[in-house]
């Protein structure tokens, strides 16, 4: 018996939407599936990503079940709007870790930052958490309707042909019977966000990534 043999789904809906310049009703279905606690398939500038509403307990723990891992082991992503909605759930930031994150955000990296305590009490046990802000307007126009984050975590699978990961038909196909919604934005990439660790002295690389690693080299000097 699988992993995800108890979820129940009807196979998910398909919705074609432009990443530059996304329809708001298009984005407004997605929010209504995402507060119902539906869990969704969308576009970022990277891979394209599994997310639920991070107000969503019972979504988050669906999402960490379809992933076959355990919550408080997942490193999922907060997708946030912009910087000011990331503040929200990380401790007082300082002026050199603001200054790198200005530079490099909206962009493909996910940043580690210590954890404050308006982090979902799910995560309660993490002290750190992984905060993206994506170039790609679906994914923040999706944050910005909904009023907050969206957990996330990519579908990205080094075991996978290339061509599932960034067709969004190919990747409907294999993730209809496990989502609420499908965001085709178009075809996607096959590289993940860099990853880097802010939370420690000096800032380490987690994942080399799409993000340039210049970035890494201003944070050294």
């Amino acid at each position: 018996m699988s992993k995800n043999s108890d979820l129940q789904f009807i196979m998910a809906t398909y919705l074609r939407i432009y990443e530059e310049n996304p329809n708001p009703k298009e984005i407004a279905k997605a929010v209504k599936i995402l507060k119902n606690g539906g869990i969704i398939i969308y576009p970022t500038d990277t891979v394209y990503g599994l997310g639920c509403d991070i107000m969503n307990v019972k979504a988050i723990e669906k999402l960490a079940q379809i992933k076959g891992v355990k919550v408080e082991k997942a490193d999922f992503s907060f997708v946030c709007h912009d910087l000011s909605n990331l503040s929200e759930y990380v401790k007082q930031i300082d002026t050199p870790t603001y200054k790198i994150l200005k530079a490099s955000l909206p962009g493909a990296y996910t940043f580690i930052l210590p954890a404050n305590n308006n982090i979902p009490s799910i995560f309660k046990k993490k002290k750190t958490v992984g905060i993206r802000v994506p170039s790609n307007n679906i994914a923040r126009e999706l944050a910005k309707a909904l009023g907050n984050p969206l957990i996330s975590t990519s579908i990205y699978d080094k075991d996978q042909v290339l061509e599932y990961t960034t067709d969004p038909e190919l990747i409907f196909e294999n993730w209809k019977n496990r989502v609420d919604l499908m965001l085709d934005g178009g075809f996607g990439d096959n590289q993940p966000s860099t990853v880097i660790d802010l939370s420690v002295e000096p800032p380490l690389i987690v994942r080399e990534g799409k993000g340039s690693l210049d970035l890494f080299k201003i944070i050294q000097e």
